[in-house]
């Protein structure tokens, strides 16, 4: 028996069960149709997320210990477009209060995510806040999914019709359904693989809402995908992740930065146009250099994930400040060699990264260093505010690189296009030095 299989088996039994405890007697009268539009929200220009609240999963076992969905779903808020909530209790230690709790928190509609084989579930769903269902052509015949999706629509629901085989999607196609998600997961044996989304989004009306569900970890995935996709459902990618804030921005956003803080409100204006770290640079000779006692005033700022910028400076002063500022990397813009980076590895705490900036004016061929994780390709040394040639970044090193030099909201869509994993910007959202230009930088992100 597949665990699909098991499931729907279960599921059936379980509703027997539930039906004796909570017959729909007792609250159809209450029942009110939905206000909140799940096909309107997912109706955007822009890649949608639905961004879902899962404990557990039958691949992964739990995911999340501490599981609050109400204040999980308010750190989704800013970025879904709706947002999921797992209801079955055997297999994924749902709950359908986790529906209304969700519902309270947020604006958004809540998707109802579940085996739902029986009208019963819809009219629990909706009681406990549901604005839309998940009705799955894998284990759902055609003339059970006309009657389900009947009954959510007279209660102004939405539904997100799953599909995963080429024979679901063509029926997808003849039921008319809106919304189509394309689970990339082979829920028979679990498997995944995201070629799925390519292929059965192939064909599909040009009305219909994709939906890439399952599988998707990186905002490289969202882009690659994007194409055959408007949006993605994502759940246990960011339930594993100990910030979700971060892990949501790192996804929806990827993982940019921003260089050369010395304000406060630029702090601010940094976190809210989207980037994921945040520059403070330290080394002697920079026109945008702050003192310890400004970066611990700036780190309060926002959550983000503050970078500090070292120059050819001693090795208790880089520790010193990783310590006090909670660095999540040290950048080094010197002339440090091999064995100072495997001095300041032993040094400095195991979840503080270590970056090494190379000038792409002089480099082509990079080696690889010990326990450096990334590596920042800029021109010169920094601050130049011009770009290099970026047809010399070394295919082995882009997946480790953030791209600096010159980057503004002219060239940062080509500067994607290089395959690097951040880009860095520094003078190009400025309006002087030192000085972030809030318009500039909301001009670079709202492009990426």
């Amino acid at each position: 028996m597949t665990v699909l299989n098991a499931i729907v088996k279960d599921k059936a039994e379980y509703l027997i069960a539930r039906k004796a405890s909570q017959p729909l007697s007792e609250f159809v009268q209450q029942i009110v149709p939905s206000t909140r539009s799940f096909y309107q929200a997912l109706t955007q220009p822009n890649t949608v997320f639905i961004l879902e609240c899962k404990k557990a999963s039958p691949s992964k076992g739990l995911i999340r210990a501490d599981f609050d969905p109400a204040s999980i779903a308010k750190i989704y808020q800013p970025y879904a477009a709706a947002i999921s909530v797992l209801t079955d209790e055997k297999y994924f230690q749902g709950s359908f209060d986790y529906l209304r709790q969700v519902s309270q928190a947020v604006h958004q509609p809540v998707l109802c995510k579940d085996f739902i084989i029986d009208e019963y579930q819809i009219y629990l769903a909706r009681f406990y806040q549901a604005d839309a269902i998940l009705l799955m052509l894998s284990v759902l015949d055609d003339e059970q999914y006309r009657a389900l999706s009947t009954v959510a629509h007279q209660l102004n629901m939405g539904v997100l019709t799953e599909v995963s085989t080429e024979e679901e999607r063509q029926r997808a196609i003849k039921l008319n359904a809106k919304v189509i998600g394309i689970n990339n997961r082979d829920l028979r044996d679990l498997s995944i693989d995201l070629v799925r989304t390519q292929q059965l989004s192939q064909g599909l009306p040009k009305d219909a809402i994709v939906i890439s569900e399952s599988g998707i970890h990186t905002h490289q995935q969202v882009q690659e995908l994007s194409q055959y996709a408007n949006g993605f459902l994502v759940g246990s990618a960011l339930m594993s992740q100990e910030n979700i804030d971060q892990a949501v921005r790192a996804l929806v956003l990827g993982k940019h930065k921003v260089c050369g803080l010395t304000r406060t409100q630029d702090v601010k204006a940094v976190y809210q146009a989207g980037a994921y770290y945040a520059g403070l640079i330290f080394a002697e000779k920079s026109p945008r250099k702050v003192t310890l006692s400004q970066a611990q005033e700036l780190i309060t700022q926002a959550p983000l994930a503050f970078v500090g910028v070292f120059q050819n400076q001693p090795i208790e002063l880089i520790c010193d400040y990783a310590e006090k500022l909670n660095l999540s990397a040290i950048q080094l813009h010197g002339q440090e060699d091999a064995q100072f980076i495997e001095q300041l590895r032993q040094k400095i705490q195991p979840s503080c990264e270590i970056w090494q900036a190379i000038n792409m004016a002089i480099h082509s061929d990079i080696l690889p260093v010990s326990h450096v994780n990334k590596y920042v390709l800029d021109n010169g040394t920094g601050g130049t505010g011009t770009t290099f040639n970026w047809q010399k970044i070394p295919n082995t090193i882009r997946e480790k690189a953030l791209l600096a030099g010159g980057l503004n909201s002219e060239n940062c869509l080509d500067a994607v296009k290089t395959g690097c994993i951040g880009l860095d910007f520094n003078s190009g959202v400025e309006s002087a030095p030192g000085i972030k230009d809030a318009q500039r930088l909301n001009q670079v992100f709202a492009q990426l």
